[in-house]
């Protein structure tokens, strides 16, 4: 009985590593001079609600979720996020991590008064971040009262 079950543990590690390997083969490639930025507002500004947010991008082109076409992808904005999702998954989507599966490159959003942090993660057509990621750098704002 032992046996099976350490068997059976076994079979379900390989199994688990086989799926992450053929996930991670089926992740959209990104071209290697990939780059998504915040155009606005600019890292370390003092922002009044509603803030309006811009989206740049360089080396890929933005097309709606669900729609495939090589080298291309659609933003995902992370607010107050420490650490990036997990990049073999389809991205959250909550307060915290907002899609824009529409092809959208810019948006205005409502924040609490204080600091916050913004980032982009470029997406594919399945909401998952491409191989590798295209990721921004992450900016701090002030939202004024």
């Amino acid at each position: 009985m032992k046996l099976g079950i350490q068997l059976i543990a076994v079979l379900l590690c390989i199994a688990s590593a086989g799926f992450s390997v053929a996930a991670d083969s089926a992740r959209k490639t990104s071209p290697k001079d990939a780059k998504v930025y915040i155009i606005s507002p600019v890292d370390g500004a003092t922002v009044k609600n509603p803030v309006t947010v811009q989206f740049g991008l360089k080396g890929m082109g933005v097309a709606p979720a669900g729609l495939f076409k090589e080298n291309t992808g659609h933003h995902h904005l992370l607010i107050d996020v420490e650490k990036l999702p997990d990049v073999k998954a389809p991205i959250p989507s909550d307060k915290n991590h907002v899609h824009f599966g529409g092809g959208q490159t810019e948006t205005t959003v409502t924040l609490t008064p204080g600091k916050h942090t913004l980032q982009l993660l470029l997406g594919d057509l399945a909401h998952v971040p491409h191989n590798p990621p295209v990721v921004s750098e992450k900016i701090t704002v002030t939202v004024s009262e």
